[in-house]
């Protein structure tokens, strides 16, 4: 089936196609991609907590609040703009991770990371 534009008309039609089977899914799908991309946050903030525990805790209470939710648009919207929000962050996380490891090999290739 082609993806489909949600548009106000299209609405009921639309949430025929949402079931809950799919939602649950999709939401299980979600926190736990979540939680996989938390895992790289392995650094402290200024208090000393580990940005990961904060964020895992920030995602399990953002889902426990939806969790009531009933409305099919409302959860598919709050789904697109959690993957979205996942996959940036990611997105950010990997491109700086980049620009320390090639930091780190100019570094080396200057001979700044010699050891004797």
């Amino acid at each position: 089936m082609p993806p489909m534009i949600i548009t106000p008309s299209t609405g009921q039609a639309a949430a025929k196609h949402l079931t809950a089977a799919v939602t649950r899914s999709e939401a299980v799908s979600l926190y736990r991609e979540i939680l996989r991309t938390a895992k790289a946050f392995h650094w402290c903030d200024e208090q000393g907590t580990p940005w990961h525990a904060k964020l895992k805790a920030e995602a399990r209470k953002e889902f426990d609040a939806s969790k009531e939710e009933r409305d099919p648009l409302i959860i598919a919207r709050m789904l697109v703009t959690g993957r979205e929000c996942v996959r940036e962050v990611q997105r950010k996380f990997n491109e700086a991770d980049r620009k320390c490891w090639e930091r780190i090999q100019n570094d080396v290739n200057r001979g700044g990371g010699e050891s004797n």
